[in-house]
Parts: structure tokens; C-alpha cells; sequence
């Protein structure tokens, strides 16, 4: 992992460990610079929270801590963390790239377009959102089921089509 990785996974133990208090170095200007990110928790291989933001408005540092206490504590698919739960915990930290537009006017043409197992993607559909991470390419390899579950988590039909549906992928640099 890199230097970069290696501050980043720990700034997002530490904050779930020590209830958010956590020293950013102020010589790690990257740290202080806006930033996106995602903190993935897994405990024995199993998702355990996963809170992320999709467009930076806080210095990355922060960003990761906050991201990585709501996780922990308030991702509302789980209980809070236990402390009996830390030692066995997995940590992932995911940088998010800024988001482009990905134009389709079809299903069949934002399928065409999506590039398994790189891209992120973000869907808007009136006030219906929602966002999948690269990672998730893992459990869903098939494009048309990747685009159908994410209807699906914003709330959609996973069938359903319409113009005014907006995409936007981004990538991510991933951290363990």
C-alpha cells in the first residue's frame, strides 16, 4: 500500500476507534485538500457499513474520518459497530475521481458505454439517487444487472427507463 493508502486506512481506524478523534498532520497537504471518499467496512468478509460522499466539500482528511465514524455507527442497513467487533474488522478507503457525464439516450447505449470492473456509477432520476463503487463489479459483473440493482438501491424498477434518467461514472483509488 502506499504512503497515501496507509495514512488514509488509518485515519479511518483511528476515527472509528477513538470516537472520531483523530490528529490529521497538517504537513500532509493532500490531507487538507477537497476530497471525496468512501470507507467500505467488512468484518470476516462480509459487509459491515459503507457511507461514502460523491462530490468533495471538506478536505479529504476530514472526509475520511467522518465517512468512516457514520460506517461504523450509522449506516442504517446495520447495528452500531461493537467495540468486540474492531479487532476482526477490515477497513477500505475509496478516493473517489470527479464524476463525468456518461450520455446515453437508451439502456442498451449506457450499457454499451460502462466499463465493467473501472467504473463507479452515479444515477439521478428526479429525487431518486444512488451510486455503486467500482468495487462492486465484483458481485455484479453482467452490466445489465449492475444498471438494474442500482435502480433498484434508488429506488426504481430495475427495468425501468427514462429520459430524464442522468448517469455519471467516476473511478477510484482503493485502500486496505
Amino acid at each position: 500500500m502506499s504512503g497515501r493508502g496507509a495514512i488514509l486506512v488509518r485515519l479511518a481506524r483511528e476515527a472509528i476507534e477513538h470516537d472520531g478523534e483523530v490528529r490529521i498532520d497538517p504537513r500532509e497537504d493532500w490531507l487538507q485538500r477537497p476530497g471525496a471518499s468512501f470507507v467500505t467496512l467488512k468484518l470476516d468478509d462480509e459487509l459491515r457499513g459503507c457511507i461514502g460522499t460523491i462530490e468533495p466539500h471538506r478536505p479529504l482528511g476530514q472526509d475520511v474520518v467522518h465517512n468512516a465514524r457514520a460506517a461504523a455507527f450509522r449506516d442504517p442497513r446495520f447495528p452500531p459497530l461493537a467495540r468486540a467487533e474492531m479487532p476482526r474488522l477490515a477497513v477500505e478507503v475509496s478516493v473517489l475521481s470527479p464524476r463525468e457525464p456518461l450520455e446515453a439516450a437508451s439502456e442498451a447505449e449506457a450499457l454499451a458505454r460502462l466499463r465493467p470492473e473501472v467504473d463507479g456509477l452515479y444515477l439521478e432520476y428526479g429525487s431518486m439517487h444512488a451510486t455503486f463503487l467500482p468495487q462492486v463489479w465484483e458481485s455484479l459483473p453482467d452490466p445489465a444487472d449492475f444498471l438494474g440493482e442500482l435502480r433498484r438501491k434508488a429506488g426504481l424498477p430495475p427495468g425501468f427507463w427514462h429520459p430524464g434518467i442522468k448517469l455519471s461514472r467516476y473511478t477510484v483509488e482503493k485502500f486496505r
